[in-house]
């Protein structure tokens, strides 16, 4: 049997996977992501969140890589210029906002860098703006909307219902749009082009790292469309089952540093001889 390709590049969720609940880098996440960079191993990020929402981290981390927003339906470049950007359909947007609305689901719209909300009031408004750092444009009505739309999001203190509708959208609309939990408590709902899977491979080709040498770390559902394409996929500790299922290895909790342990036990064991950089 061959040794394993070497990993030289990380891709990475990041809430839930590199920051605390409480949204913050650990010394040991920065000292892991120093330690990247000093193996040659280059790190990128892929989040549901605005790729913008992801600003406030790349200096922290040392980051000069592009990046994925939007589960992937938005890529920017280092210099946070866009590269690349994938809408929802009209007519498939307006159907899941009806959905949401039927099932009385806070619906949000995030569209060419702006955030678009009906109700200010939402149970998770404050939390994401805390999160992403951004503010929302509150809006009447969402058609103006719905032709520039990379990713609606459903938010709900209804953890269980969420669930439930996210599998009976997957089975109304699965074929012309992607519908999967990127929290207990958000749905995210992008453009079937817009998965995680397909954001990693192109963060991979714009680094010239071959599938094999990827190594892709995520905790949640619209996670393991990357995991099934990482030359190693790892699983955090609060993962669900069903996303450590499809994980190479499980490594700790978010709370208990599992990112800097996955750098250290997982990743860096198979870095590329002599630090090369690609």
């Amino acid at each position: 049997m061959s040794a394993p390709s070497p990993i030289r590049l990380l891709v990475s969720d990041i809430d839930g996977t590199l920051v605390t609940r409480d949204k913050r880098l650990t010394e040991g996440v920065l000292a892991a992501a120093r330690a990247l960079r000093e193996a040659g191993i280059r790190l990128a990020l892929v989040s549901a969140r605005p790729a913008h929402g992801m600003d406030m981290l790349l200096e922290p981390l040392g980051i000069d890589t592009p990046r994925a927003g939007l589960n992937g339906g938005e890529i920017l470049s280092p210099d946070g210029s866009l590269l690349e950007s994938v809408f929802i359909e009209p007519e498939a947007a307006q159907a899941a906002l009806d959905m949401l609305e039927t099932h009385g689901i806070d619906a949000w719209i995030f569209g060419e860098g702006r955030w678009y909300i009906r109700n200010p009031q939402g149970g998770y408004v404050e939390h994401e703006q805390h999160a992403i750092r951004m503010t929302p444009t509150v809006v009447r009505d969402f058609t103006p909307f719905t032709t520039i739309a990379g990713k609606i999001m459903g938010s709900t203190t209804d953890y269980p219902k969420l669930e439930r509708v996210a599998i009976e959208m997957d089975a109304a609309l699965g074929d012309v749009l992607n519908a999967h939990r990127s929290q207990p408590y958000y749905l995210d709902i992008t453009h079937p082009r817009a998965n995680k899977g397909e954001a990693a491979l192109t963060l991979a080709r714009l680094l010239g790292v071959e599938p094999e040498e990827m190594a892709c770390i995520g905790d949640m559902p619209n996670d393991i469309a990357m995991l099934k394409v990482a030359g190693l996929a790892i699983a955090m500790g609060n993962a669900e089952e069903a996303v450590q299922a499809h994980a190479h290895v499980v490594t700790r909790t978010n709370e208990e540093d599992g990112w800097a342990y996955a750098v250290r036990e997982f990743v860096l064991p198979r870095a590329p001889a002599n630090g090369e950089v690609v």
